[in-house]
């Protein structure tokens, strides 16, 4: 991809690699490439890169990939637009840091 970062240090994404069993599935569903695969394990090579889209943690047999999905800075802003509101990521106290 590009490596367009949306915000730095907001994303919800979290990888639990002692679940994981290395199948790739993240690095297959992930538009941003977010994941690669060392020592056949997952690991996340640059979490700003995530759009919270969710893919990886729907497909993840093992349930080693959590995000909160639809939070993102890009449904914030899609949102905002769509509401006539200001755009808004809940990215922590105050809800707002777009």
């Amino acid at each position: 991809m590009n490596g367009f970062v949306y915000l730095s240090n907001v994303v919800t994404l979290e990888l639990d690699s002692a679940k994981c069993k290395g199948c790739m599935m993240c690095t297959i569903v992930c538009p941003h490439e977010v994941f690669s695969i060392v020592h056949k394990k997952s690991v996340i090579v640059n979490r700003d890169l995530c759009m919270e889209c969710g893919a990886c943690a729907r497909n993840c047999p093992e349930g080693a990939v959590k995000v909160k999905s639809g939070v993102g800075c890009a449904a914030g802003i899609i949102n905002g637009l769509l509401r006539g509101t200001e755009p808004t990521c809940d990215c922590g106290e105050g809800g707002s840091c777009c």
